[in-house]
């Protein structure tokens, strides 16, 4: 995968990370041509006969349930916090005044308010969530088992031929939606920038022209910017430099292709949309939105749209002034397009970070992290509209019935795509592993 580098940024934890322009999927960590051709011509590449596939909107950092789906109106304002209910479009639920977009779709979503684990830290709890198993922290933090993202493009391939299996925008997630031991042919084409907010507290923006390939770049453009050799050159020293590789494979003609010709290519131009729909679904996440519709139409089988950091320690009315609108309009116009489009019930639409936030506001009128309670919201792909599943106390500290743990959440996208969780695949030492250590997917969802 060809990782362009880009801005620094810091956490919440005061750690930095790099937020990357990626493009392509093959190339590093030794996989050459003659690996993709095997990778081509194995079970796994062809299209399964489900007809099923995902977009997942990971809102990386932990997004508020007070703020969204699980909101307490009569509780103290130090709980309740800065916004108002509105009714939704599902009779008897309530979503937040910053969420117009969504309010209006809800007839089509599950929502469970019930999510939780105890785990605080962002590393542990996203690689718990993304992939089905503990193993990773701020202190140490590589992937130890293969997204459920790989695991979709290892055992089901596209849905279409021609098309990538997977495809990440704006790579949050800590790097969890890769495929570890797996091996790079099922990392998913990483396209788009991501930041994290910087030392000032700003949080990320996502501007139109950060989801298009390699800084906006045509096939026709780069021939005349810098050849991918010489681009290639320069990343092979900066790993080099590094360390965390001893070499580097030549880039694939054919990764290339992909994403500059042919159906996948052309699902990345959204202006061949109507001005009317591009108009719906607005610029930055919304455009990544439309993206993602696009995408599932080529044959992409699981695509995941990261909506900026909602890791918001401070400040939380600022912060969500500025981003849940945004959010809501890319999530709301894309639930209600593919609804009217008829292509719901054959894509799974999840929303949900790695945990929820503290129900009471801190001293910096933020929230803080907290695994006890989170609403994740759930559509399409074969599941029950019209439910509200598990319930929070008055004040949404944690679960008062049905919770759902990170296990019975990846269930959840395995039973959708029709996978079963019991299924074993080969780990890094060659030993049969489930692809789900436990975990069952709520009946009355499906």
């Amino acid at each position: 995968m060809l990782h362009l580098p880009g801005q620094s940024y810091r956490l919440c934890d005061g750690r930095t990370r790099r937020g990357f322009l990626r493009a392509g999927f093959l190339g590093l960590s030794g996989l050459t041509l003659s690996d993709l051709l095997r990778v081509e011509a194995s079970p796994s590449a062809t299209p399964n006969a489900s007809r099923r596939s995902i977009i997942l909107i990971w809102q990386h950092g932990g997004p508020s349930q007070l703020e969204t789906f699980d909101m307490k109106p009569t509780a103290p304002i130090e709980y309740r916090g800065p916004y108002e209910p509105i009714d939704s479009s599902l009779p008897g639920l309530q979503v937040s005044e910053k969420m117009p977009f969504h309010a209006r779709i809800m007839h089509h979503t599950s929502v469970i308010r019930s999510f939780t684990h105890g785990n605080g830290d962002h590393w542990a709890a996203a690689h718990w969530i993304l992939t089905g198993y503990l193993g990773a922290t701020g202190n140490d933090r590589p992937a130890r088992k293969p997204s459920a993202c790989a695991i979709t493009s290892h055992l089901l391939g596209p849905t279409r031929r021609g098309a990538p299996a997977s495809v990440n925008f704006n790579d949050g997630g800590f790097g969890y939606h890769g495929a570890s031991y797996l091996g790079v042919a099922h990392n998913p084409i990483r396209v788009g920038e991501f930041s994290y907010g910087n030392e000032a507290g700003r949080m990320p923006t996502a501007e139109a022209s950060s989801f298009q390939l390699i800084d906006g770049m045509t096939s026709d453009r780069l021939g005349n910017r810098l050849s991918m050799t010489r681009q290639f050159d320069e990343l092979r020293r900066q790993v080099d430099a590094s360390g965390q590789h001893a070499g580097m494979d030549r880039m694939s003609q054919q990764a290339v292709d992909i994403l500059l010709s042919g159906r996948t290519r052309e699902a990345f131009d959204v202006s061949s949309e109507s001005a009317t729909t591009r108009d719906a679904y607005g610029p930055g996440w919304g455009e990544q939105a439309l993206m993602a519709r696009r995408l599932i139409e080529a044959g992409v089988r699981f695509v995941t749209l990261n909506t900026g950091y909602w890791d918001d320690h401070g400040n939380i009315k600022g912060a969500l002034d500025d981003k849940l609108p945004r959010h809501d309009r890319a999530v709301g116009v894309l639930i209600a397009d593919l609804a009217e489009r008829g292509m719901l019930d054959d894509t799974l639409v999840v929303t949900a970070g790695e945990f929820g936030r503290t129900p009471r506001i801190n001293p910096g009128a933020g929230r803080d992290h907290w695994p006890q309670a989170q609403s994740v919201l759930v559509a399409g792909g074969g599941t029950r509209p019209g439910q509200v599943i598990g319930a929070t106390n008055d004040k949404a500290e944690y679960p008062t019935a049905r919770p759902i743990s990170p296990n019975d959440f990846t269930a959840i996208i395995y039973r959708s795509l029709g996978i079963s969780p019991e299924h074993t695949i080969n780990d890094h030492s060659g030993r049969p592993t489930k692809l789900l250590p436990g975990g069952t997917a709520p009946a009355e969802l499906f």
